[in-house]
């Protein structure tokens, strides 16, 4: 069950909006559909389901309707038609006392001006939610504690809140958010009214909270580098509709219309995109337990002078070159076993940024070789592909290969008696020289 669902929600202000969500259905331009109604429209026919313990980000410009979506998510404003769904109750039908106890129990907030009381100290903001909920003064004050603890400040506890900087009052706001203890959070914009280098020194306190906590959290931002750098997932908002959802990587690479791919053409990509994104599929890649003669024809095969090894498991264990598959046949070798090296290539995970990917493709004298969080090989990079992908403005969309590689299973070579080397040993002659 997803954490929280939408469905066709609407949230239209204003007079005649049966008559603006009939036009708007029909999927007119917003300005267009309203034309000659006294009505705006703010969100239109938004439909989503957010994971258990995803980061979600809703992002768009000022007037794309994302505020007015998000006050929707835990009834601060009722929508004019549609669904929302959390943990399968629905919200839009709850009775007030429901509601409330919704907010407490299940669905937290931190706003984008702190909304912090004045006369309340730090740890009497953090444990505000638990006052309003019945809490002792002892057990609220453990908990506000803690998630002070959290977020750095524990120091400043008996502080009020214009003794701290805006950073630090923004941090009390999610700590208060963090005490309720509930298992998602709403964040409007709520890092937005912070200078950049506290921002990102926020912003990377949330992601260390979300690797500890695993919180589901729907946060709106009109920063598209806020957005690319939180999100798991975004859902792109213009004119009060999602025009479209998917990871950083995604939008980045398949931009469902031209104003996403105006709105992401500044980027910088090696900073979104993976290995994942710019690997080729491996074309030789056998297994340790094939000898030299089936090592040297699939070099031959592919005109290349190394093989990519792997072990009974699929694991990567390292390469051999075309001068090692000639010693192993002169030694009379059944296997590659004991001919296997890492020395010479690097390896990398799938979900290692590009900009982090030119080091080592500088250092590895084979294409590097990309693994899965398992070990085993997803695909390889050559210096070139690298290149290219970074030379490339306009990605052609789709991530290539990373299909598991195949293998030729283990056997007998069927060396030739008189121990003379076979065509497949013979000097290979490649097309190109290895990059």
């Amino acid at each position: 069950m997803p954490a929280l669902a939408v469905k066709s929600l609407y949230k239209i202000f204003g007079n005649r909006a049966d008559e603006a969500m009939r036009r708007l259905a029909d999927g007119a331009p917003r300005a267009e559909a309203l034309a000659g109604l006294s009505a705006t429209a703010a969100v239109i026919d938004a439909n989503f389901e957010v994971r258990p313990g995803e980061i979600f980000v809703v992002m768009g410009l000022s007037g794309s309707g994302k505020s007015t979506l998000i006050r929707m998510l835990n009834g601060l404003l009722q929508p004019t038609k549609g669904s929302v769904r959390v943990d399968g109750v629905e919200v839009t039908t709850l009775k007030p006392a429901a509601l409330r106890k919704l907010r407490r129990e299940k669905i937290s907030m931190v706003f984008q001006h702190f909304a912090l009381m004045p006369h309340r100290t730090v740890l009497e903001n953090a444990g505000y939610a638990l006052e309003v909920a019945g809490l002792s003064k002892a057990e609220r004050r453990e908990r506000a504690m803690d998630a002070l603890r959290m977020v750095g400040l524990t120091e400043w506890a008996d502080k009020l809140p214009h003794h701290l900087s805006g950073g630090m009052q923004q941090r009390v706001g999610l700590a208060r958010a963090l005490a309720a203890g509930t298992d998602i959070l709403l964040m409007d914009e709520a890092f937005s009214a912070l200078d950049p280098l506290i921002r990102r020194e926020i912003q990377d306190q949330l992601l260390e909270l979300q690797a500890e906590l695993g919180k589901t959290i729907i946060f709106i931002t009109h920063d598209l580098n806020e957005a690319m750098r939180l999100g798991d997932r975004i859902a792109v908002m213009r004119d009060g509709r999602i025009v479209q959802i998917g990871t950083a990587e995604e939008i980045l690479t398949d931009p469902a219309n031209d104003y996403v791919a105006q709105f992401v053409a500044d980027v910088d990509r090696t900073r979104i995109l993976t290995a994942s994104s710019v690997m080729e599929k491996a074309q030789t890649v056998l297994d340790v337990n094939v000898g030299p003669r089936v090592a040297a024809r699939a070099l031959r095969e592919n005109q290349t002078p190394v093989v990519y090894v792997t072990g009974s498991r699929k694991q990567f264990l390292g390469t051999v070159t075309e001068d090692e598959v000639l010693r192993a046949f002169r030694e009379g070798r059944q296997s590659l076993e004991g001919y296997v090296s890492t020395e010479q290539v690097r390896t990398v995970t799938a979900d290692t940024a590009v900009a982090d990917l030119f080091a080592e493709c500088a250092e590895s004298v084979h294409p590097v070789a990309v693994l899965d969080e398992t070990g085993r090989l997803s695909g390889v990079i050559p210096r070139i592909t690298l290149l290219a992908a970074l030379a490339s403005t306009a990605p052609d969309g789709s991530p290539r290969d990373g299909a598991e590689p195949e293998t030729d299973g283990p056997g007998n070579d069927g060396a030739p008696a008189d121990g003379a080397a076979p065509n497949d040993l013979r000097p290979i002659v490649r097309k190109e020289e290895p990059v």
